[in-house]
């Protein structure tokens, strides 16, 4: 396979980078995992041919390092996010000032192709409540400030092996008595993260897809209440659902989001109060021609190591 170009994605060792990572060596491209840990970015190696995924140094608040790695760059992809602030990770630092920096700096080194991934219902159109969808409408728009040209994703809730939803229900399940739920009539769309990759990587890779938005959803709408139901299901577990009052739930939300593992925080709890769903019953997918992964082929598979009495070992393959 011939070299295709130079690809550079932020972010790139976290749960949707390693399969954008993997897309991109594929495509025939020399990738550059961008990270604040380069080390999370060298057991990426193995997804391509000797010397073809390289870990770097970048972080999205450092002007130098991000300079330096767009330098020559075809394609950047632009990954890196966070739910919460934490020290110098802060919901302006990253998701605001550091897309903005990484939009103009790919543009200042003449990148042909920027794609930025952003988060259903965090579109400035969408008026977010939350002060993480706000960073992300507020994000998008540094983007286009300097990339109006950008192709940005915007994904419902991604799910796959290594995802913190479904996985975090079923140790919840594991552990606790009661299975709590919070805000259960909240819908969302569970979206694949392998079909979320794959468009990021044709958005990169493929010409006709610039200055637009992209919104994508799997093929199914769930509840909060229909996903821990699922979850029981699928390892085991006969517990009951415990709906968390709201007024409750900010209690708690108040006391864990001053842990140092923030499993539930205010501002998540405002984030749950909105759907996150397709119009209609698109899913996005179509445009590409692609149809999504639904829940049903992949969450049962990874959830069997939570299952009660032991899981069974093996290679997860999803179907579509």
């Amino acid at each position: 396979m011939g070299v295709s170009g130079t690809a550079v994605v932020f972010g790139g060792g976290g749960f949707v980078g390693q399969y954008v990572v993997q897309f991109l060596a594929q495509a025939g491209y020399m990738v550059r995992v961008a990270s604040r840990r380069p080390d999370q970015g060298a057991l990426l190696r193995p997804l391509g041919r000797v010397g073809q995924v390289a870990p770097f140094y970048a972080s999205v608040r450092d002007e130098q390092s991000v300079a330096c790695v767009v330098r020559g760059a075809d394609v950047v992809v632009n990954l890196a996010a966070v739910l919460g602030s934490s020290g110098g990770q802060t919901l302006q630092a990253v998701n605001v000032d550091g897309a903005g920096r990484v939009a103009r700096l790919a543009a200042e080194a003449g990148v042909a192709r920027f794609v930025h991934m952003s988060a259903l219902g965090c579109g400035a159109e969408d008026n977010p409540v939350s002060a993480y969808g706000r960073s992300r409408a507020e994000g998008e728009n540094a983007v286009k400030q300097y990339r109006p040209d950008a192709a940005i994703v915007r994904p419902s809730v991604i799910f796959g092996p290594e995802d913190r939803f479904f996985n975090l229900f079923a140790t919840l399940a594991r552990y606790l008595p009661v299975l709590p739920v919070y805000e259960p009539d909240t819908r969302v769309q569970p979206v694949y993260v392998g079909d979320v990759a794959e468009v990021v990587g044709r958005l990169a890779t493929q010409d006709g897809y610039v200055a637009r938005s992209w919104e994508l959803g799997g093929p199914q709408v769930m509840s909060m209440r229909d996903i821990a139901r699922l979850v029981l299901q699928e390892t085991g577990r006969d517990k009951p659902l415990l709906h968390v009052p709201s007024s409750l739930a900010r209690m708690q939300a108040w006391f864990l989001e001053k842990l140092p593992v923030k499993l539930l925080t205010r501002d998540q709890l405002l984030m749950l109060s909105r759907d996150t769903v397709m119009p209609g019953s698109e899913s996005g997918f179509e445009l590409f021609g692609l149809v999504p992964r639904s829940v049903a082929s992949c969450v049962p598979f990874y959830l069997e190591r939570y299952r009660a009495g032991g899981g069974r070992a093996g290679i997860f393959v999803p179907e579509r």
